[in-house]
């Protein structure tokens, strides 16, 4: 081979290179974006179908107007509560 076609031979691969290079970087960007949708996802609040009674609903809602919460930010506001107060007394007692 003289020296041109060498040169030429290695000019086309390298280009070819480059674009493997650009196509795993691609790809690599869409596997990303990927893993941050599963763990969004992952992380995401969970929905629970809850069936009330009435006057129950009517307390929960006439509570929530009072402090200004969603009444699905007021249940959850209370169920939190209610999980954080049942650690503290599993602590006290040493379980």
């Amino acid at each position: 081979m003289e020296k041109n076609e060498k040169e030429t031979d290695f000019d086309a691969r390298e280009m070819q290179i480059h674009a493997r290079m650009e196509r795993l970087e691609q790809l690599e960007a869409k596997m990303k974006e990927k893993e941050k949708k599963i763990r969004a996802k992952e992380n995401a609040k969970k929905q629970v179908l809850l069936r009330l009674s009435p006057s129950l609903w009517n307390e929960l809602a006439s509570w929530a107007e009072d402090e200004f919460r969603s009444i699905n930010g007021q249940i959850e506001y209370l169920l939190s509560e209610a999980v954080r107060k049942h650690k503290n007394e599993n602590t006290k007692k040493g379980g």
